[in-house]
């Protein structure tokens, strides 16, 4: 049976809610808090992102769960260099309690700065190059680096956990997650696909561990729910890559258009019934995961801790998921 986690979302919530909200997850019996690590929210109804780093230290205070990003881009908004050491320092304040999950990120946080955003294979490219300069300062010495997309001169990181800082890659197509396999210590992916963790095994991936997300919508009326959801997260139900390519929240509010309420309540599980709760979560059970992170949309959180408390992660823990 895997462990259950709660997702923090900092496109919704601002820093002091995210930390009542790691506690609240903590006295619901979650077992780990994976947080999103954005410059933008996906749109303006989201209404919020917060650095996370600075949000990472006031949880390492908060709760004793562990913390991952789901996922930090290691590269172009923030220098590998520069991301190692948000990630030691997380970690020493965690107390070896932290999880780097990467990804190779979206426009809409990283080309903020005015870089070219490169393509797919470009930027895992770029992704594997950042691993090796990142796990190279998590050792602690001196580091000189001079590679197709990134340099570093003299740089030493003194402020360490007492382990390296485990490095979880995200990833949904092939190439993705043969690289994933290949370079990360554990595969970060949002869909129950036995294929995708099969191929992850096969193409080295072995034992590491797995972890996915998914969003729920609790409330007790399920046609607000649905609504809610469709308000603030149609742009998940975007096809094709346009979540990696579209530079602003406006951008992703024009394309959102074209998502309907129906197309979010076939996918999102809306309303206070167990069941649908159950089933979209079991579904990551059978599949495989070792652990799955649940996120709540909207404002009503204490409502949602109050019934996985109660009425799912009871069920879930006893292999009691089916409908």
């Amino acid at each position: 049976m895997p462990d259950f986690g709660y997702f923090l979302s900092c496109e919704e919530h601002t820093p002091a809610e995210l930390v009542d909200q790691a506690r609240m997850a903590e006295q619901a019996g979650f077992d780990s808090l994976w947080i999103s690590d954005h410059y933008h929210p996906w749109n303006d109804e989201q209404g919020q992102s917060p650095f996370v780093w600075t949000v990472i230290g006031a949880l390492s205070q908060a709760v004793s769960l562990p913390v991952e990003t789901a996922v930090t881009c290691p590269f172009m908004r923030m220098h590998p260099a520069v991301t190692a050491q948000a990630a030691a320092t997380g970690a020493a304040q965690l107390g070896g309690r932290f999880r780097l999950g990467v990804g190779t990120g979206e426009a809409l946080n990283e080309h903020v700065l005015g870089d070219h955003w490169p393509e797919a294979s470009v930027r895992l490219e770029m992704l594997e190059e950042s691993l090796q300069i990142i796990r190279q300062l998590f050792t602690g010495e001196q580091t000189s680096h001079y590679g197709k997309h990134f340099t570093v001169e003299n740089a030493r990181l003194y402020t360490l956990p007492d382990e390296p800082v485990p490095i979880d890659v995200s990833a949904f197509g092939p190439q993705a997650v043969e690289t994933a396999a290949r370079i990360g210590d554990g595969l970060i992916t949002t869909m129950p696909d036995t294929a995708l963790i099969e191929r992850f095994r096969r193409a080295g991936g072995g034992t590491k561990p797995v972890y996915g997300g998914v969003k729920v919508c609790w409330g007790a009326d399920r046609a607000q729910a649905v609504r809610t959801a469709h308000r603030l997260w149609a742009n998940e139900r975007l096809p094709g890559e346009l979540g990696q390519i579209l530079p602003t929240p406006r951008h992703f509010e024009q394309a959102s258009e074209l998502v309907t309420e129906d197309q979010v309540a076939s996918a999102v599980p809306c309303g206070d019934d167990p069941d649908a709760h159950l089933k979209a979560l079991g579904a990551f059970v059978d599949a495989g995961f070792d652990t799955v992170y649940v996120s709540q949309i909207g404002k009503d959180q204490q409502g949602f801790f109050d019934f996985y408390r109660t009425k799912v992660l009871p069920r879930l823990r006893d292999g009691r998921h089916g409908s």
